[in-house]
């Protein structure tokens, strides 16, 4: 995807506030994780503009990257609507993979209809540790179909999603990054040096990250 066309999604993250960054008041996570970074990519759906330019760039890297894709799966719930967008852009079938089988009916975990010989390319929007994403690519390839790979919106680029993939011997390219976004911010002189650099820690190991900055709050 064209380099002015990434910029002109980030920025639009920001200036709808699906992106926010402070380090003055760092977020607390489920897990426990202190981030810099709050997303909620959920919201992308309600906005025609950016959901088309984030559609558009993903189809535009499925492209480049895979293909040879016969099948577009989206990863629930997230994933969905960008993966029915993608796959109309492509003209292919569309899937959708629940965290877990239904409970009632038939018992499906996919939906759509896929065969043996087909390649499948997995969409979610974002990207921490890859657990729900890879779990849907487990689910499929139990059916004897081949995930040649994923695709998403946004990654935090963390060391534990590189090694989950990589166990899981799947491939992930993401339309977005952490480290791009902080990029075009500090270039933009949103961050100065200082900031940046503290930024640029967090991704690569959010566990010391979040013990530092708990150790300087409490010198305080």
């Amino acid at each position: 995807m064209l380099k002015c066309a990434t910029d002109k999604i980030i920025q639009s993250l920001i200036d709808n506030k699906i992106v926010s960054i402070n380090l003055k008041k760092p977020f607390r996570y489920a897990s426990g994780i202190l981030s810099p970074i709050y997303t909620d990519f959920r919201l992308t759906i309600s906005i025609p503009e950016l959901r088309d330019m984030i559609a558009d760039g993903l189809a535009e890297l499925i492209r480049k990257n895979y293909p040879e894709a016969t099948v577009i799966g989206g990863v629930a719930t997230a994933g969905i609507p960008h993966a029915s967008w993608v796959a109309q852009r492509l003209n292919l079938p569309l899937i959708y993979v629940r965290a877990k089988p239904k409970d009632h009916g038939a018992g499906k975990q996919i939906e759509g209809r896929i065969g043996k010989d087909d390649k499948v390319v997995l969409i979610d929007d974002l990207i921490s540790t890859g657990g729900s994403v890879l779990g849907a690519v487990k689910a499929v390839r139990n059916e004897g179909v081949n995930v040649i790979g994923v695709a998403s919106v946004f990654t935090y680029g963390m060391p534990d999603a590189d090694k989950n993939f990589a166990d899981a011997h799947t491939t992930l390219h993401p339309l977005l990054s952490y480290a791009e976004l902080i990029s075009q911010g500090h270039k933009e002189n949103k961050f100065s040096d200082e900031e940046y650099s503290r930024l640029s820690t967090w991704h690569k190991a959010p566990w010391d990250w979040t013990k530092q900055e708990e150790q300087a709050n409490a010198a305080k």
